[in-house]
């Protein structure tokens, strides 16, 4: 599947493109993930958006960058979702790729982030490695995850 992805700051954002990426994430983890949370936190104002489209400009895949200093003293990746019409396509993997390619591009050292539990072989393939015991996040089993910079995209 063709994807084309574009980083964008908060402040280029389009009320457009913000509706479809708050649509994508409720649809995923507010109503897939029978979860009900305060996605609005206002770490999106502090963020790199990197937004995967259909060719069509439908929104198919989605990461938050958070800048350090806001989650963690790390940057980190948050909010990383594949709508389900692209799932088992690599989406997925090729969002994580563009996140990673974007912090080797900044020589940005270290990332870390609060992983499902069940995607950690996912996140150890980027270079994460685990550094925390799980924990509940919003009722799911989570992980902290660290990226360190010797592993290459």
């Amino acid at each position: 599947m063709k994807i084309i992805w574009h980083n964008i700051q908060w402040n280029e954002l389009s009320a457009v493109q913000l509706y479809a990426i708050l649509a994508l994430r409720a649809e995923v983890f507010v109503v897939e993930q029978n979860c009900p949370y305060q996605d609005v936190d206002g770490k999106d104002m502090k963020s790199l958006h990197v937004c995967g489209f259909t060719p069509g400009g439908e929104l198919c895949a989605y990461a938050r960058l958070v800048m350090p200093g806001v989650s963690y003293d790390e940057w980190s990746i948050g909010r990383v979702v594949s709508s389900p019409r692209v799932r088992n396509t690599g989406a997925g993997r090729e969002l994580m790729r563009q996140c990673m390619l974007y912090f080797e591009e900044q020589h940005i050292d270290s990332v870390r982030i609060s992983a499902q539990s069940y995607l950690k072989k996912f996140y150890d393939s980027f270079g994460f490695v685990q550094v925390s015991e799980e924990y509940l996040e919003d009722d799911i089993p989570h992980i902290e995850m660290l990226f360190q910079h010797n592993h290459k995209v």
